[in-house]
């Protein structure tokens, strides 16, 4: 048998000695776990007579009761003892300034390429893309290059065989989806390009968007009206736009676009060298010997094509003197934007 009071007494000393959560834990396995004092005295059970059984399991009941009541009086207060030390060593001091955490940015280049597609989906383009180690065929012969043609030394290229180039504009883009799908056809091609340059204004690689458009009825005016559109919403609706006759081998009749000087309004200045007008991208009617290269009827079909330096946009737009800035990882000029 048990004597409760003398359990009791050495169960209130461990219980008020436990000092947290962990060895009060302890105690109750002690007391009530499945090896736990009380627990083995209920084996005794069996072996008592039918009275003494009786009196024995109330008295092992209760101090079962007495026990899970102090380790829950007990538990009560260390919790709200512990907490009150966490409020302490965890405090937070609201009066110091919070910590700067730096914010990244778009890339000025990659903020136009996104406004550049978003204004040509707008209109009904579709994005169409074409590998940037290109075969010579789809980057000049198929675009009216002839090899050892004068036009192709304006071009500037990265060789990596004979046959096989950086390519040095995204018009070869035109070729291959003329190759895979018959007219009507409206797409930009966006990408890196690279050519043998560099200076303020150029840099061996940068971007530029192809437009494309091929169907019956396409005239010069088409062209004219997509272009001008694009110009008024790229810059401003009041910017005003001309076209110059120019030569591309790949578009007959050819044109310069120019735009009026946003710096000096088109009164002559520095940037200009007094002219008024800015150069902003070529364009022009798709030359018949093209469609011919792709098995096109040109008497069937015709399109038109433009291309512009996705960095020239960017310079013009945001004021930019010096093309290198862009990939010099400058922090406090990127910050600008």
């Amino acid at each position: 048998m048990i004597d409760s009071d003398s359990f009791k007494k050495t169960f209130l000393s461990e219980l008020n000695s436990a000092s947290s959560v962990s060895e009060l834990q302890q105690i109750r396995v002690k007391y009530l776990g499945k090896k736990g004092l009380l627990t083995l005295q209920l084996k005794d059970l069996p072996t008592l007579a039918a009275e003494e059984r009786r009196s024995f399991g109330k008295s092992i009941n209760e101090l079962k009761e007495y026990v899970e009541a102090g380790i829950t009086s007990r538990e009560s207060v260390l919790s709200k003892a512990d907490l009150r030390k966490r409020l302490v060593s965890e405090s937070i001091d609201v009066t110091l300034p919070g910590k700067y955490t730096p914010v990244g940015r778009e890339h000025p280049i990659n903020k136009v390429l996104r406004e550049i597609t978003d204004i040509f989906v707008r209109m009904g383009f579709s994005i169409e893309e074409g590998p940037e180690v290109e075969l010579d065929y789809y980057n000049f012969e198929a675009l009216n290059f002839p090899r050892e043609h004068p036009a192709r030394d304006m071009q500037d290229t990265f060789f990596v065989t004979e046959d096989v180039i950086l390519r040095t504009h995204t018009s070869p883009v035109q070729i291959r989806v003329m190759e895979k799908i018959k007219p009507p056809l409206r797409f930009i091609a966006p990408g890196k390009v690279y050519r043998c340059d560099a200076d303020v204004s150029h840099t061996p690689m940068f971007h530029q968007v192809e437009g494309f458009m091929v169907d019956t009825d396409i005239s010069f005016s088409d062209l004219k009206g997509v272009l001008e559109t694009f110009i008024h919403r790229i810059f401003s609706p009041e910017t005003p736009v001309r076209f110059r006759p120019s030569f591309f081998p790949f578009t007959e009749p050819s044109a310069e676009v120019d735009i009026g000087c946003i710096f000096c309004k088109g009164k002559g200045c520095q940037v200009c060298k007094g002219t008024g007008w800015l150069e902003i991208l070529g364009a022009g009617m798709v030359n018949p010997h093209v469609f011919e290269m792709v098995g096109y009827d040109p008497e069937t079909y015709t399109g038109f094509a433009f291309g512009m330096g996705v960095e020239r946009i960017t310079m013009l737009k945001y004021s930019i003197d010096d093309i290198r800035l862009f990939f010099e990882n400058d922090i406090r000029f990127l910050r600008q934007f």
